[in-house]
């Protein structure tokens, strides 16, 4: 994989990824529940929530990659842009630009 020198230029990349709707709704769900522990930390006080955040975001998406997309994760190659990806395609998803 090249690199890229923009994340214009990398999120059509990002996107055929993630062609197989099971691994895009489980990263629909891996990123709804990191922003539900985000609120739970917030509304109890209690900041130790925000460590299940990346097993919640993370532990979904690689599901979702080596279950059901057969792939190795962006993350590994491309950390930033990855995770700037996972969270323009969850808008486009909740904008439905993207299906689930």
């Amino acid at each position: 994989m090249s690199g890229y020198s923009s994340f214009r230029e990398f999120y059509p990349f990002y996107l055929n990824e993630h062609s197989d709707v099971q691994c895009r709704r489980m990263h629909f769900a891996g990123s709804t529940l990191v922003l539900a522990v985000i609120v739970l930390a917030i509304v109890s006080g209690n900041a130790w929530w925000l460590l299940l955040a990346p097993v919640a975001g993370y532990g979904f998406a690689w599901i979702g990659h080596f279950v059901f997309e057969k792939n190795r994760p962006a993350t590994f190659t491309h950390p930033l842009y990855s995770l700037m990806g996972d969270w323009v395609m969850y808008w486009q998803i909740l904008r439905g630009k993207v299906k689930i």
